[in-house]
């Protein structure tokens, strides 16, 4: 029986525009927020990395409090587009503000600064935003497949966002003044077409009644529930639990990869070489995902087409490390390209696994909570992108980095070699290992035979 269809093409296209809002924000931090405090503001990247890793404990809470508020909301707009919309105010604001330290300030009250506005930011803001984007994969449509093709098509708006900002950030710096000014000006810039995109995006869809995305249960799904019964709830799933992980690892694996700048500079010797990179493995994405649909219809669901996947990605990236222990640059652009086609299909399916996820949830205990299981996504990409950001941060002071050193120590040099090269592949290899395990799919398809047996 076909599924009921509920988007145009140019819902799906606005939809997935969000990520364009999102990633000037992330990929932007990611790749740059660390480099700019430690070679153009003259912060510790040890200490840099610490800070970061506090804030990160704020996110823990606002997280979950934020998916359960997003549950609770009712407006015409819907439960989760006012978040999205008015969120992403706080979130432009503070863009801005990171890349605006203020020059005369003594050193101590520039961490408090930096550390303060990070976490206005991501605990904040971007959680709340982030958040009710993700939940609207489960709330504007009923359909599988469409909730992949909205997956694929976001994250093709993701990574070439993020492949934009990785190639001509640092040029826009140089042509914007350079130094402190040039960062700022830049800044501005992205945090403007973040609002404005984001806007768009809020307006291209709809929600769904509540009685229609409730069903027969709905009654049980308005039952009252307090944030301790949904933190009860997440925790009861372990499909939850497992793409929380994945989600973690994911973004420690992007954020590793993102301090590439620091491997372009002082081993390959050439900062414009992140660009390239960056084609070499956002490209390759984008093509995987537009190929994801029709991928999970031919294998008749998710799980065989992500786990082949990261096995093609774990060997990939394998091979990377060979290729830069050579010193060949076209081989390890080749392998990269290898490793994000292997990756593709997860990141184009994971808001319809998390979907499946919260429909395990309604199923076993009678609750409908998309807007805290989705915290998963928003809790992944910031407990993820903060540990991979401060553990490069941690291990440059490690390695004894110097700023704007023409010539970086032996023992540094090592350190960037473990940090680009070996993290990002053994990371690959525990997604591997997890995905194998995330069969949310099969026991939905059990609960719902057993269900119409029942009613049999």
């Amino acid at each position: 029986m076909n599924e009921k269809k509920y988007l145009n093409w140019y819902n799906k296209i606005g939809y997935g525009s969000g990520d364009i809002a999102g990633n000037v924000i992330y990929a932007f931090l990611s790749s740059f927020v660390m480099i700019f405090l430690t070679d153009t503001v003259g912060l510790n990247a040890g200490i840099v990395g610490t800070l970061m890793m506090f804030s990160k404990l704020f996110d823990g809470v606002s997280d979950i409090f934020f998916g359960s508020m997003i549950d609770k909301t009712k407006t015409k707009m819907g439960k989760a587009r006012p978040w999205m919309l008015w969120a992403y105010l706080g979130n432009a604001i503070m863009l801005a503000a990171i890349f605006m330290v203020p020059a005369g300030m003594g050193e101590t009250a520039k961490y408090a600064y930096f550390f303060i506005t990070y976490t206005l930011l991501n605990a904040v803001f971007y959680t709340a935003n982030n958040i009710a984007y993700s939940s609207l994969t489960a709330l504007i449509t009923k359909n599988g497949g469409e909730r992949v093709q909205m997956g694929s098509i976001r994250f093709i708006f993701a990574f070439g966002t993020s492949l934009a900002i990785q190639s001509v950030t640092v040029e826009a710096v140089k042509m914007l003044g350079g130094g402190a000014a040039g960062w700022r000006t830049v800044a501005i810039i992205y945090a403007v077409v973040g609002l404005i995109v984001n806007t768009i995006s809020v307006f291209s869809v709809k929600e769904l009644p509540e009685e229609e995305l409730g069903g027969a249960g709905s009654a049980e799904a308005e039952e009252k529930y307090s944030l301790v019964d949904a933190g009860k709830m997440l925790l009861a799933n372990k499909f939850y639990l497992i793409i929380c992980c994945v989600y973690i690892l994911t973004q420690i694996f992007t954020a590793t990869l993102n301090m590439g700048i620091y491997y372009m500079t002082y081993i390959l010797g050439d900062e414009s070489l992140l660009g390239v990179f960056a084609f070499a493995i956002n490209l390759p994405l984008i093509c995987g995902l537009v190929f994801t649909p029709m991928l999970v219809k031919k294998f008749k669901g998710m799980y065989k087409v992500n786990l082949w996947g990261y096995i093609l990605a774990t060997a990939s990236r394998a091979m990377v490390i060979v290729a830069g222990y050579m010193g060949n640059v076209p081989l390890m652009l080749l392998f990269s390209a290898a490793a994000s086609i292997g990756m593709s299909p997860l990141q184009g399916d994971m808001n319809a696994l998390i979907a499946s996820c919260s429909e395990y949830t309604f199923r076993t205990k009678h609750r409908r909570i998309d807007g805290t299981m989705y915290s998963c996504s928003s809790l992944g990409v910031k407990i993820g992108s903060g540990v991979g950001t401060a553990l490069a941060g941690w291990l440059l002071a490690a390695g004894g980095y110097v700023a704007n050193a023409a010539v970086q120590p032996q023992s540094c040099i090592n350190m960037l070699y473990l940090m680009y090269l070996w993290i990002p592949m053994i990371i690959n290899l525990l997604i591997t290992v997890l995905l194998s395990r995330l069969k949310v799919e099969q026991a939905n398809a059990a609960l719902e035979e057993t269900a119409s047996g029942t009613e049999r």
